[in-house]
């Protein structure tokens, strides 16, 4: 089996693509530590087992992989890839059962800033962030500010808050201008 890697704009995450099908209709999951898994990723469980691998996160047809600080890539990548090989191999499944990330209740009257919102997200942000291995989720939105959560290789990347400052709120500010501001929640 072969699987491609590619780096992240995090340092600490590199991106992993088996060629097949890892979340389906389930969307991204994010496993931010072996005790987040509880049963719900058989995948994430196996790699939460290898020395190094501090956070875990999924899409329809990637895996992101988080190392630890001590960790060295050369030492951490070719296990990771050996554990994703036999995992596809074995035909086990990667996931379980997904949780959705809750969003705060919207407000009478926001509902069609929300729509556009997330129209935005899922049109022109999502698949950006996608593509470098992590995933933003929207989680609400009150009184002109939008609350957003960053997953997988975005999640802590060095670059995360000037892509969520100058990317996503000043384009969201420009298609919505009942927007004031982009807080990320953790």
């Amino acid at each position: 089996m072969f699987i491609e890697t590619e780096s992240t704009p995090n340092p600490a995450t590199l991106k992993f693509l088996p060629g097949r099908d890892v979340t389906g209709d389930q969307g991204t999951i994010d496993f931010v530590s072996p005790d987040s898994v509880a049963g719900r990723s058989p995948l994430a469980e196996v790699l939460f087992d290898l020395p190094g691998v501090s956070r875990v996160f999924m899409g329809s047809d990637f895996v992101s992989v988080t190392k630890s600080d001590e960790a060295d890539w050369a030492e951490l990548k070719p296990e990771i890839l050996s554990t994703l090989a036999d995992h596809f191999a074995a035909g086990r499944p990667c996931v379980e059962d997904s949780q959705a990330v809750t969003e705060d209740p919207i407000l009478p009257g926001d509902e069609e800033i929300v729509q556009q919102i997330k129209e935005l997200l899922d049109t022109r942000v999502r698949p950006a962030v996608a593509g470098d291995g992590g995933d933003i989720v929207f989680r609400g939105y009150r009184d002109g500010v939008v609350r957003l959560t960053m997953q997988g290789a975005c999640s802590g990347c060095p670059s995360s808050g000037a892509t969520l400052k100058h990317g996503v709120e000043n384009m969201l500010r420009h298609y919505v201008p009942e927007i004031v501001s982009v807080e990320q929640v953790f």
